[in-house]
């Protein structure tokens, strides 16, 4: 065998495993230590991040940011995975650190010229653009390294009622309209609840507290809905660009129905504590979308109608 070949394959075992020995390389590989010992070292000067372990029992092991094996891409797949992580550039924050745009060099730099000039004619004119949200991308890579690690997350988290400390079991992450949420379960209120992440101020791993096995099965597919909870009806009258601009909205699209001249109504149903919420939602299509029901969202938009009236009628004084 090949040196070349000999490291690609010494490059794969390491990754597949959380430490090993000398001894272990060279039975398997059917070389002396004194071989494996300076593959070694030449893998870690080509930036491999492999450590050693002292004392009895000690041997090798991987830091956390493992190598993975070189992997063929087509054309095609280069430039579809070039332009998916462009995508992500419209978001404010990411999950992911400086890993996306680190294989997006990665791509560019060692596809062929005539595949870099594709490249260069997609950039500008293709996009998926999302509103921009500022959250900490610190927190949410906490929030998907304890997915990942299945871990539970302490968490300062601000809402209506202050800032409250609490333990949770993220569930998963998603983004929507640019913010970006965590299903997890809350230990202080033994159920699972939804957070905004732009609501934490501090993320830390806990390891202290076991994760729940039934929870660890939940995924953004199968969590619980809220429909153990008190529910409303969300009336809606909407005008042609109502239907519109709600028509992309996944929380509307669904229930939406057209009448002949483009207008629409829609009945939404929702949760009775997620009343203000959707109002605020509606309130954004001003004279486009008309809420006719209940009550609380009607009373909710006339308070904020009132506020509005007193913030520019002051103007005028």
């Amino acid at each position: 065998m090949q040196k070349s070949q000999r490291l690609i394959q010494l490059i794969m075992m390491v990754n597949a495993r959380k430490s090993f020995t000398v001894k272990e390389l060279a039975g398997e590989f059917g070389l002396s230590t004194r071989t494996i010992t300076r593959d070694l070292q030449e893998l870690s000067e080509l930036g491999v991040p492999i450590y050693s372990i002292q004392g009895r029992g000690g041997g090798y092991k991987l830091l956390q940011e493992r190598l993975l094996p070189p992997i063929s891409f087509s054309e095609s797949e280069a430039v579809a995975m070039f332009f998916a992580c462009q995508s992500l550039d419209y978001f404010s924050s990411l999950p992911f650190g400086d890993g996306a745009g680190s294989a997006l060099h990665k791509f560019y730099h060692y596809s062929p010229s005539d595949v870099r000039e594709q490249i260069d004619r997609l950039k500008n004119r293709v996009a998926i653009y999302s509103p921009y949200r500022l959250m900490s991308p610190e927190i949410l890579q906490t929030l998907l390294q304890a997915i990942m690690i299945r871990s539970v997350v302490t968490i300062d988290y601000s809402s209506s009622s202050g800032v409250l400390k609490r333990n949770i079991q993220p569930i998963g992450l998603y983004a929507s309209s640019g913010y970006w949420y965590c299903p997890a379960y809350c230990f202080l209120r033994e159920e699972i609840r939804q957070f905004r992440a732009d609501r934490f101020l501090s993320a830390s791993l806990n390891d202290s507290i076991p994760c729940r096995e039934d929870i660890e099965q939940k995924t953004l597919l199968n969590k619980p809905e809220k429909d153990h909870l008190e529910q409303k009806v969300l009336l809606l009258e909407l005008t042609k660009k109502g239907v519109w601009q709600l028509e992309s909205n996944t929380r509307f699209a669904s229930t939406i129905q057209r009448n002949e001249d483009g207008s629409g109504t829609a009945a939404v149903p929702i949760a009775a504590e997620d009343v203000h919420f959707y109002a605020d939602l509606v309130w954004q299509l001003g004279e486009e979308a008309r809420i006719m029901g209940p009550i609380e969202a009607i009373a909710y938009i006339e308070q904020k109608i009132e506020s509005m009236r007193r913030l520019y009628s002051r103007l005028n004084d």
